[in-house]
């Protein structure tokens, strides 16, 4: 006997029960393959290429220097270029001034390259004056006069050797080409062929460079015993 109003149990159908344990075995399938793939492929493609660009943008985003630093950075280079600039300029001032020295003390070299020589010429000039106003008084002796240019001529020549300055007199050497000048040329019986017998004008030489050739007369040997055979 029942009582009204009461809920009898609902009965499930066999089909609907049958239905409901093939769907939760399908998703408990389904669910056992995620797990299996994650296990096997961690991260699919689109994650992986998701992670690797965060990944990459992170370090750039770090690397980055902010406009202050790159303001500071600005700065220190204009000081430095600014110090190189003016460490340029500096450097060719100096190289302006030692090139305008150098020309300077050039020229004052060529100009005044004689002045020790000249200043010693003033000693033998002032010596010939002197002769020559003794020469032209009457009552002055000629071997006075001699005496006087000898005096001078010594001086002339020592100065000329201090400077070195040296005369060349080959008289009665070997005709040497290469600091005499041959002028003609004697046959002399019985003379070394080649000997210079008289010297037309001195040669001089600077320490050992050739001013002037000596300019001289050389010897041709001759047999002088031909001569008395033709005879």
């Amino acid at each position: 006997m029942s009582l009204v109003g009461e809920k009898k149990p609902q009965q499930t159908k066999p089909n609907e029960k049958h239905a409901d344990s093939a769907v939760s075995d399908t998703a408990t399938k389904a669910k056992s393959t995620e797990q299996t793939d994650s296990t096997l492929f961690p991260d699919t493609p689109e994650q992986t290429d998701s992670t690797a660009t965060t990944d990459t943008e992170a370090p750039t985003a770090e690397a980055t220097p902010s406009v202050d630093e790159l303001t500071r950075q600005l700065a220190q280079a204009k000081q430095k270029a600014e110090i190189h600039w003016d460490n340029l300029l500096r450097k060719q001032a100096d190289y302006d001034n030692l090139q305008k020295r150098m020309a300077r003390e050039l020229d004052n070299a060529r100009k005044y390259a004689l002045e020790k020589f000249a200043t010693e010429l003033l000693a033998v000039k002032d010596s010939m004056e002197l002769g020559l106003d003794a020469a032209a008084k009457s009552e002055t002796e000629l071997g006075a006069v001699h005496e006087g240019m000898d005096l001078t001529l010594k001086m002339m020549t020592d100065t000329m050797a201090k400077f070195g300055i040296n005369e060349i007199n080959p008289i009665e050497e070997k005709f040497n080409p290469q600091w005499h000048e041959a002028m003609a040329m004697q046959p002399v019986p019985n003379a070394e062929d080649g000997t210079v017998l008289h010297v037309h004008q001195k040669g001089y030489q600077l320490n050992d460079r050739l001013l002037r050739p000596a300019r001289v007369m050389v010897a041709k040997a001759v047999n002088a015993e031909k001569p008395l055979e033709n005879q």
